[in-house]
């Protein structure tokens, strides 16, 4: 039997950077997600319990998603890294502006942004499901975005 691990390999998923303001500052790069509703607006993302990001949400009750464009895999590997620094200063290097509605860092040049309210956290596994009431939503300039599939980054048009 194959495993899940290279059955999940042959799914091509976009990039997102979950952000997240404020005493626990803190970005992970992330595939895990989704759009659940449209009304009322809901998207989710899938947070393993022991990644900081995982603290991070539930104590702000808040988080932000930049999704990637095609020339930001740089910023993608980065914010994939464990050994970048920690908290406020992660960010030092990263164009970012503070979300209006959360204060989480919205990276500049992405091709869309989200600002949400944590609804819930629901049991998934070694994850948690992470439920968020989109704030607000906004769209930047481009087209290409950045995916990953067969365990490498690539650019779709």
């Amino acid at each position: 039997m194959t495993g899940l691990r290279e059955v999940m390999a042959r799914f091509a998923t976009g990039i997102t950077v979950l952000t997240v303001a404020g005493e626990h500052c803190h970005g992970m790069t992330a595939n895990a997600f989704s759009s659940v509703s449209l009304e009322p607006p809901l998207v989710l993302c899938c947070v393993n319990r022991k990644a900081r990001m995982h603290a991070a949400i539930v104590s702000a009750g808040s988080f932000a998603v930049s999704v990637l464009k095609a020339d930001q895999e740089p910023i993608a590997r980065y914010f994939a890294d464990r050994s970048r620094p920690s908290g406020r200063a992660q960010f030092d290097g990263v164009r970012w502006t503070p979300g209006v509605r959360t204060g989480a860092p919205l990276l500049a040049g992405s091709l869309a942004w989200l600002e949400c309210r944590l609804v819930e956290a629901y049991r998934g596994g070694d994850h948690s499901i992470v439920i968020g009431q989109v704030l607000s939503a906004h769209c930047g300039t481009g087209e290409e975005a950045l995916v990953f599939f067969g365990g490498a980054f690539h650019r779709v048009a």
